[in-house]
């Protein structure tokens, strides 16, 4: 069940991370969309961290291009690559992506119907680490033995009283039997 999740997750957030970075490098798909992504990329690079501290102004161009290009590349590593270690990396880079986001709009003072997308696709990264940690446990783990038997019947055990009986009842017969063979 839990390999099931994973791989769904890795197809929907890879496919989802791949179209969000084409929509920012590009206006292939939407003209409208990229144009809006582009204005508000510029207020993002305004409020990039450390950048007043660094004196560093990054070109909201450039800028978008690399979140951008991290998340087409990112959700190619969720999608395609089979090695589990590479979509984890995949993963964290979308999730230091996303938590960036999340800084920029709240210091932007952006109203929070802007921030849910990035939240819930923050707690979506999180959860494919959470269930992709449980299945690497549940795969370390040593099976359990399988129990065999028939669940059906109930293992019956010996009636002391009725053995005891049979015993003396046995020995008694065995002491006849032996003074009739003399």
């Amino acid at each position: 069940m839990t390999k099931i999740v994973v791989r769904s997750l890795n197809i929907l957030l890879g496919l989802f991370f791949i179209f969000l970075g084409v929509l920012k490098i590009t206006p292939l798909i939407s003209r409208d969309l990229h144009k809006d992504l582009r204005s508000e990329y510029a207020k993002y690079a305004k409020v990039f961290p450390f950048a007043k501290a660094l004196q560093l102004k990054i070109p909201s161009k450039w800028y978008r291009r690399v979140i951008g290009g991290t998340e087409i590349f990112s959700g190619f590593l969720l999608l395609l690559i089979p090695n589990r270690k590479m979509k984890n990396i995949g993963n964290f880079l979308l999730i230091l992506t996303k938590l960036l986001n999340l800084y920029s709009h709240f210091a932007i003072n952006d109203q929070f119907e802007r921030m849910a997308p990035s939240l819930v696709f923050s707690f979506m990264l999180v959860c494919r680490l959470v269930v992709d940690w449980q299945l690497c446990k549940q795969e370390e783990e040593p099976l359990s033995p399988e129990i065999t038997g028939k669940f059906d019947e109930l293992a019956t055990k010996p009636n002391l009283a009725k053995s005891a009986a049979h015993k003396t009842g046995s020995k008694a017969n065995g002491a006849k039997n032996s003074k009739k063979n003399q």
